[in-house]
């Protein structure tokens, strides 16, 4: 396993505690943060999926 892809979890889990910390402070930005953060972690996480798929 790459470490993008850990490190694409990882993001993507901080993410969902952002949107869900942000909605129930009524936050608006943090929401959006963690969205970004979400949508980042995905990214990642394929960039390291691609990487195990070419070393194959």
């Amino acid at each position: 396993m790459d470490k993008d892809r850990v490190a694409g979890a990882a993001k993507q889990a901080k993410g969902a505690i952002k949107v869900a910390a942000g909605k129930v402070l009524g936050d608006s930005k943090l929401v959006a943060e963690g969205k970004s953060d979400k949508t980042k972690g995905k990214v990642q996480n394929a960039i390291g999926g691609l990487k195990d798929a070419l070393k194959k």
